[in-house]
Formats: structure tokens, C-alpha cells, sequence
């Protein structure tokens, strides 16, 4: 069923456990008083069959908006496709409140909180797992994980508690997981990514060919 549903738990909300994402957020708050700045919580139908894990917000992004892919580059490529294979009600993500809706379809981050240079450190991925692994916990119904880049690739396998030589990383791959859900690779829909056509509208789109292939029809 649609939905526009964007509410996290106040833990997450007021999560500080990465004392230098914690410190580097106050100082963007400073900053860009009018910007989010704050753990980006998931977005989407919470019994959605599709999760898509990406990176972590990004500064002009989903820090500033407080929606997943909202706001910057990364997310027009992204909400685009969501669109054309009928997981969005619109193709154009503005803001948290433009009143687009997500359509069995969920989208969170490996890590809640804006990275500086848009690179978490190891252990701040270790921590922020806790809440993909509570994600992934009420969320049975998800029966396609598709991981944006090697990051959210690797934070997968942590939070369903297995090795990470169990999957290897590829464009496209797909990987039957022990639990009976299917990850499924895509490169990261960043600028950089679409830039030097590392990945295009094309490979982006066969991918998302894959997941309705394993979805079925549009609920």
C-alpha cells in the first residue's frame, strides 16, 4: 500500500553514538540553521517487499531535506527509476513534505548520519548497524534488498549477521541470501557514478528489471 510514512524512533532521531558524526553535525547545524541535521531516518512503506540501503545522507541532500535521496544528484536518477517501474508516485523527490509517496518500496542508509566527505569511518558503520539489523528484523515482508554500492553491500551481510566473503560485490549481481530474501548490487547512483557513466540510466534501469522480475507486478 502507498505510503509517505517517514517516522523513525526517537532513538535514531537522537542518536549521538558516533561522537565524530555527533560533533560534525553540530557544526552543519551552525552551519545551515534551516538544514535537518540530523540522523536521516528510513523513508517508505514499512511492509514494502523492496529495501533499498544506500550510503548516508548527503550534505545538500537528506541532511538538508531529512529524506533519503532528496535533494541532491544522487537522488534524481534514483526516484526517476523508482517511477518508471512504478515503486514511486512521482519521479522527482523535492523535499519531505512534496507529498510523494513510495509504493511497496522502502529506502534507509548504512549510516543514519552525514559522514564528513561523505565517508564513514569503519566503526561508525559497525554502530549504526544496529539499525539496519532492527530494520531488517520488522521488515519480513522484504523480499528484495537491493544495496547501492559496496558499503551498503557490506552492511547488509553485517546486519543479517554473515560473512562478508559470503557475497561478493558486482554491478547487478544477485545473491540469494540464507533467509530466502534475494540482494541484489547496483553501483551508487551518485554524481560522480552518472558522471563518468560508471553507472547509467540503462544499467541502472535492467537492475531494477531484475527486482520486478523477482517482485511481479506493481502492488
Amino acid at each position: 500500500m502507498p505510503t509517505s510514512d517517514s517516522t523513525g524512533t526517537a532513538a535514531l532521531e537522537d542518536c549521538t553514538a558516533c561522537p565524530r558524526l555527533a560533533v560534525f553535525l553540530a557544526d552543519v547545524r551552525q552551519q545551515y540553521p534551516a538544514y535537518h541535521a540530523r540522523p536521516v531516518v528510513p523513508f517508505g512503506d514499512p511492509r514494502a517487499r523492496l529495501l533499498i540501503v544506500g550510503l548516508a545522507p548527503g550534505m545538500h541532500g537528506a541532511n538538508r531535506s531529512g529524506r533519503p535521496f532528496t535533494g541532491d544528484h544522487a537522488g534524481i536518477l534514483l526516484y526517476e527509476t523508482l517511477h518508471r517501474f512504478g515503486f514511486a508516485s512521482r519521479p522527482v523527490s523535492l523535499a519531505a513534505d512534496d507529498g510523494l509517496q513510495l509504493i511497496d518500496c522502502r529506502i534507509t542508509n548504512a549510516v543514519k548520519c552525514l559522514p564528513p566527505q561523505n565517508k564513514p569511518e569503519p566503526a561508525e558503520i559497525r554502530i549504526c548497524n544496529r539499525y539496519l539489523v532492527e530494520e531488517l528484523r520488522a521488515a519480513p515482508e522484504a523480499r528484495v534488498i537491493l544495496a547501492l554500492g559496496n558499503v551498503a553491500h557490506k552492511a547488509v551481510l553485517m546486519a543479517l549477521g554473515l560473512k562478508q566473503s559470503a557475497c561478493t560485490f558486482g554491478h547487478a549481481a544477485q545473491h540469494a541470501l540464507p533467509d530466502g530474501r534475494i540482494l541484489i548490487d547496483s553501483y551508487h547512483c551518485s554524481r560522480y557514478n552518472t558522471q563518468t557513466r560508471r553507472l547509467t540510466a540503462d544499467s541502472f534501469a535492467a537492475v531494477f528489471e531484475t527486482v520486478r522480475s523477482e517482485l511481479g507486478q506493481a502492488a
